[in-house]
């Protein structure tokens, strides 16, 4: 198949499914249409194929990545997929509750990982290269693919088993020079996601297992989300929901509380295992000149009991909330039923266990919503008597420093205090930044020598963008009962070209070159020549999403006119073919 050098659809892989949407499908609609329009393809649970308009896509996303990237001075690297697991156990993320990582051995039975992050790959490399100050600020980054086990794919690309990822990675000397880095990386996120065009949030966010203590996510608002960000009218905070802690002001006489009720309060009950702290064991010497070497761990040695969390809410429409919770008590198994029976015989059971293994005897935590008083609870008889057991369990209450309920909308800011200003909102998080401090260099012993000749940790910091994730977000973002719409700077091609069939293919071609100022801007043009119906290829053109639609039928065989369509502008007009390159870049700016 000969190629003249012009982008065409003939000659490019479109195997689009003319299949309708199932109206009862409770699946995400961007993903079915990134189906239906030929984008991907799904392999197994969880894991896709990119077919060549979805690769386009990305490969936009990268290009636009790598812009922004080189705004921050970042250098581009490829690092391997495999992580060894020496390295993770080193960095203290390797442990039993990680249970999403893919495990690897060689036929010399090393561990290794498929790297769903390089945090402790690029900590060795930078370690073994940089040893002076001189050497740093530092900015490298890399776009590639990533893996977690998925306990339940979902949602298409948004939650899959493999996955591709942009990560920057920086380093400074100081904890000073490390936040403005954040900061510069922080201004070039916004700059990225302004070019996309699409609204999105930044949210204050919980690092989580990543460590460190500045951390923003960015998001797309959703529907579909399965995150929840709340913001307040008055004084613009916004924060992801996980990250939300009420605060109790006195003043404040909240309506909602029932104070008439015999017992004022409800309780939720949560559950805190059993703490082990590894033990080594050492190998027993093989003659008696050699020294016994440790080998191996075991969880051996127990550290804390098994314990009961008592939670003590106002009476109302409240739910708990299981952030804050687990704040003050961390270690806590939400996965255990809050039920007490349930609870009682969990706790039965490990008691058993551990007074024949000599454990710890179990405990019980109370903690009291700062709205309840300490004397409403201690004075409830009719509470204790029905739980007899865990007032026999040693413990005490503790008043929380916040409100251990879940925000709701009616709730005051915490930030500035204003009532009735909370604002929620469902949203995929599509990129995040982290300030890691020392949470990696430290443990893998990554140091510079300072200006005063002095070895000190360097700081890090880790930045992520999910390119699969905004791929799969955009996709849903901004599609409509036609099909996806795409931002004109992601759209696999920005103009699709579609003649009638009475049009004359050198017609086509004709206007395709006049169109080159475009291609030169950016907006690359394709011509649709497909054997298909005329009809056939105006539903793909909406179906597949570009952002401009030139028709060239009726009007262009009777006053050498186009028809421009734009579904996200609203627009559909016809214009002389000589002003269609200045009045599709002057369209493209609202883009």
């Amino acid at each position: 198949m000969a190629s003249d050098g012009r982008n065409r659809l003939s000659t490019f892989w479109t195997p689009t499914q003319t299949r309708k949407a199932n109206a009862e499908d409770t699946s995400d609609h961007g993903h079915d249409l990134l189906l239906r329009a030929g984008f991907l393809r799904q392999a197994h649970s969880g894991i896709f194929h990119l077919l060549p308009l979805g690769l386009r896509v990305q490969d936009k996303i990268e290009r636009l990545i790598d812009k922004h990237m080189q705004s921050v001075g970042a250098s581009k690297v490829s690092l391997s997929s495999l992580s060894s697991q020496e390295l993770w156990q080193r960095s203290g993320r390797l442990d039993g509750r990680n249970a999403e990582l893919f495990h690897i051995e060689d036929r010399k039975e090393a561990g290794y990982l498929l790297a769903p992050t390089h945090e402790e790959e690029i900590t060795m490399i930078v370690k073994n290269a940089v040893h002076s100050y001189k050497d740093l600020p530092l900015r490298l980054y890399q776009v590639s693919r990533k893996y977690r086990d998925e306990a339940r794919p979902r949602q298409g690309l948004l939650r899959g088993r493999e996955f591709v990822m942009k990560d920057l990675y920086t380093f400074d000397v100081n904890e000073a020079q490390a936040l403005e880095t954040y900061e510069s990386v922080r201004a070039a996120y916004r700059a990225f996601l302004d070019e996309l065009n699409l609204p999105y949030l930044v949210a204050t966010a919980d690092s989580g297992n990543m460590g460190g203590n500045h951390s923003h996510e960015y998001h797309f608002p959703s529907p579909k989300g399965e995150d929840t960000v709340i913001s307040c009218a008055s004084c613009r905070m916004t924060i992801n929901e996980e990250l939300f802690r009420g605060q109790y002001n006195p003043d404040h006489v909240d309506s909602r509380i029932d104070q008439n009720a015999q017992i004022p309060f409800q309780v939720w009950h949560g559950y805190k295992p059993v703490e082990k702290a590894p033990q080594r064991l050492r190998e027993v010497a093989k003659s008696d000149d050699q020294e016994p070497t440790e080998t191996s761990e075991t969880e051996a040695n127990v550290t804390a009991a098994p314990t009961i969390v008592e939670v003590f809410l106002p009476k109302g429409p409240f739910e708990p909330n299981i952030h804050a919770i687990k704040d003050l008590v961390p270690g806590i198994d939400t996965s255990q039923s809050s039920d007490i029976a349930d609870l009682k015989q969990l706790l039965n059971k490990e008691a058993a266990q551990g007074m024949s293994n000599g454990h710890l005897q179990p405990e019980r935590v109370t903690l009291l919503d700062p709205r309840l008083s300490v004397q409403s609870v201690e004075s409830s008889a009719e509470y204790w008597a029905k739980h007899p057991l865990f007032t026999g369990l040693p413990g005490k209450i503790e008043k929380a420093p916040f409100l251990l309920t879940q925000a709701r909308q009616d709730d005051p800011c915490p930030k500035c205090g204003a009532e009735g200003s909370l604002h929620f909102e469902k949203a995929v998080e599509i990129g995040h930044t982290f300030h890691l401090g020392r949470r990696y260099s430290k443990p893998l012993q990554a140091t510079v020598m300072d200006e005063k000749s002095k070895q000190v940790e360097i700081e890090m910091g880790c930045h992520g963008i999910g390119v699969s994730r905004l791929i799969a977000a955009a996709a849903s973002l901004i599609a409509d009962d036609k099909g996806l719409n795409w931002p004109k700077v992601i759209a696999p091609f920005g103009v699709v070209l579609v003649g009638a069939g009475s049009t004359p293919k050198e017609d086509v071609v004709s206007v395709y070159d006049s169109l080159g100022a475009l291609h030169e801007s950016g907006l690359d043009v394709v011509i649709d020549d497909r054997q298909r119906p005329f009809g056939w290829k105006l539903n793909d053109a909406d179906l597949i999403g570009f952002p401009f639609i030139l028709v060239m039928g009726k009007a262009w065989n009777e006053r050498r006119a186009v028809e421009l369509q734009c579904r996200r502008l609203g627009l559909k007009e016809e214009i002389p073919v000589e002003l269609v390159p200045s009045q599709i870049k002057d369209y493209s700016e609202k883009l």
